[in-house]
């Protein structure tokens, strides 16, 4: 599923050459198959809107959003089970799908880092791929709820992954739910997470565990049901870049 793939490298650190393939992009969005029409208007909005910024703003709005704090991380399990022992627990679970799937993962590789989570369902055929959407579509809605409240546009994002999952949440309750909440990534709420004791269960434990772009699936993963997306930089050459992986 093109779209999953393409909405999975929108989700994760923008690259420094992510805005000259805006063309390519919105073609991946206007031709999918399994978007409704408002989601692709979401996908197109987020995808001009971001290209039209300078790239360095792009990836410091990244940061703060989505490594400052707790409540934006892409991480799935940090939503369900914290830094618990659950958490470790799960993650090995979750390897273990991608393995009895035929897929692997570097040492390194957090599994329920939600890119590589999307790159993953995005080889396993478009019923599948809704399967694990609908799994972790509590989370994604979360997500959406929280972004939305911050007036972040990465809400576009979710919103598509709900609505190519079809499922009905009630995304007002959790808007409702989320209301009084208390944001995670102020100065204050930093200086007290530092002062305890995290458990890091891999990845960059400096940077409490949140991986980086280079959290990708290797290129030994079988892609049988993967199709690529090729980018066009129209601007200098018709020829297509190497297919995303």
């Amino acid at each position: 599923m093109k779209i999953l793939k393409l909405i999975s490298y929108l989700l994760d650190y923008p690259a420094d050459d992510l805005p000259l393939h805006k063309g390519s992009m919105i073609d991946t969005v206007t031709e999918a198959e399994h978007l409704s029409e408002n989601a692709k208007t979401l996908l197109i909005d987020f995808i001009k809107s971001r290209c039209a910024l300078d790239i360095l703003d792009w990836q410091s709005d990244y940061d703060g959003l989505f490594e400052r704090g707790r409540s934006l991380s892409l991480l799935l399990f940090e939503h369900v089970h914290g830094e618990s022992r659950d958490r470790g627990q799960a993650m090995i679970d979750l390897q273990n799908q991608y393995k009895a799937a035929g897929l692997e993962i570097g040492v390194r590789e957090l599994p329920d880092y939600i890119p590589l989570y999307l790159e993953f369902a995005s080889t396993q055929g478009s019923d599948n791929a809704k399967h694990w959407l609908q799994d972790v579509a509590h989370i994604i809605a979360l997500l959406a709820a929280r972004l939305k409240k911050r007036e972040s546009n990465y809400a576009n994002l979710m919103l598509a992954l709900l609505d190519i999952a079809e499922i009905d949440i009630d995304l007002a309750a959790v808007e409702s739910q989320i209301e009084n909440e208390k944001r995670d990534d102020t100065k204050e709420a930093l200086d007290k997470v530092w002062e305890e004791e995290a458990i890091s269960f891999g990845g960059d434990a400096v940077n409490g565990g949140c991986p980086s772009n280079a959290n990708r699936p290797s290129e030994g993963q079988r892609r049988d049901q993967d199709l690529p997306i090729n980018f066009v930089d129209a601007a200098s050459s018709t020829r297509p870049s190497q297919p995303l992986h």
